[in-house]
C-alpha cells in the first residue's frame, strides 16, 4: 500500500545564509531584510546577527508570510591573536548555558568597548554617548558600526567607509580591543548547542587562518567554510576548496547584507540547497522555519 505520508518539507533556491538586521550593525528591522531578500529572488535565508539571537522571531514571522525559508542563526565573534574570526552558528538551541554565558559576555564586551571609545572620540569632536545610542534599536549588539552612524549623522564623516578608514581604524587612536574568545572555543559552544558552526568569509584580505588552527576547529565540530563572499580572494579560496574536498565539509555561499551599512546585496552570493539540507540534517539544536 502507497505510504500517504507527506514528503519531507526541503529550503527552496535560492539560499542565502548570512544577513543583519538592525538588532546588530545591520540598518533595517528583520522584517525589513527579510523583504529585500525576497525581492532580490531569495527564498531560504538565515538572519546572522553579532551575538545576538534577538532578531529571530521576526524574521520567521517575516519569512513565513512570504512562503519563504527561515534558518535560525547568528554570527559569533572570536579573535586568533591580532585578527578578527567570525563563525556563523546555524540552527543552534538558544537556551543552551554556554552559548548564552558566552554571548553575554561578548554583549558586554561590546558595550564597554563602544562607551570607551566613544568617550576618547569626544575629546576631539562633538559626540556625545546618546548620539549613538540614537543609532540603536532596543536590546541591539551595540558597536562601532553605530558609532560610524553617530559620526555620519553628526556630519563628522561622510559614510561608514569614511569612519572605519580614518576615526574607526585601529590605528586611529580611538581603538579599544573588544573581548572574543579563541576560534575553537566558538565553534566548540556552537556544536555543544546543537548547532552547525561554518567559518564566515574565510579567505579575506587577512588570508587563511593557520593549517593547525584549522585542524583543531574541525576537531571542535567546524562543519565548513562560506566560500561564496564578495571579500574572498580566489586564491585562498582554491586552498579552502582542496580542505573541503577532503573532509567532505559543507560550503556555502552569501551575501552578508548590512540594508545600507554595506554595498552587498541580498543573493549575491548563495548557497546550493543540498548545502542547506546538510546544515539542517546535522543540527540538533533548532529546527528551520518553513512556509
Amino acid at each position: 500500500m502507497p505510504s500517504t505520508a507527506p514528503p519531507p518539507r526541503r529550503a527552496a533556491g535560492p539560499c542565502d545564509l548570512h544577513l543583519h538586521s538592525d538588532h546588530s550593525d545591520g540598518t533595517e528591522p528583520p522584517a525589513q531584510v527579510v523583504a529585500a531578500a525576497h525581492r532580490n529572488g531569495v527564498r531560504t535565508l538565515a538572519l546572522t546577527d553579532h551575538d545576538t539571537t534577538a532578531g529571530w522571531a521576526e524574521a520567521a514571522e517575516a519569512s513565513a508570510s512570504l512562503g519563504m525559508t527561515f534558518l535560525p542563526g547568528m554570527e559569533l565573534s572570536a579573535r586568533h591573536e591580532w585578527r578578527s574570526v567570525h563563525v556563523l552558528a546555524y540552527l543552534f538551541d538558544p537556551d543552551d548555558a554556554g552559548i548564552r554565558a558566552l554571548t553575554d559576555r561578548i554583549r558586554s564586551s561590546r558595550l564597554t568597548r563602544a562607551r570607551e571609545i566613544a568617550d576618547r572620540i569626544a575629546r576631539d569632536y562633538a559626540l556625545a554617548w546618546d548620539d549613538i545610542l540614537a543609532q540603536t534599536t532596543v536590546g541591539a549588539t551595540v558597536g562601532r558600526p553605530h558609532i560610524a552612524d553617530a559620526l555620519v549623522a553628526a556630519g563628522i564623516v561622510a559614510d561608514r567607509g569614511e569612519a572605519f578608514a580614518g576615526i574607526l581604524h585601529p590605528s586611529g587612536g580611538y581603538y579599544v580591543d573588544l573581548y572574543a574568545p579563541d576560534p575553537v572555543t566558538a565553534v566548540g559552544a556552537i556544536a555543544d548547542a546543537g548547532g552547525v558552526p561554518i567559518i564566515a568569509h574565510p579567505a579575506g584580505r587577512a588570508g587563511i587562518l593557520p593549517r593547525p588552527l584549522l585542524r583543531r576547529m574541525l576537531d571542535a565540530g567546524l562543519a565548513g567554510f562560506e566560500l561564496g563572499h564578495r571579500e574572498n580572494r580566489p586564491d585562498q579560496v582554491a586552498v579552502l576548496a582542496e580542505l573541503v574536498r577532503e573532509r567532505n565539509l559543507i560550503v556555502t555561499g552569501s551575501s552578508d547584507y548590512h540594508g545600507a551599512g554595506k554595498p552587498n546585496l541580498p543573493g549575491e552570493h548563495t548557497t546550493d540547497p543540498a548545502m542547506v539540507e546538510r546544515i539542517i540534517a546535522a543540527a540538533r539544536g533548532s529546527a528551520p522555519v518553513f512556509p
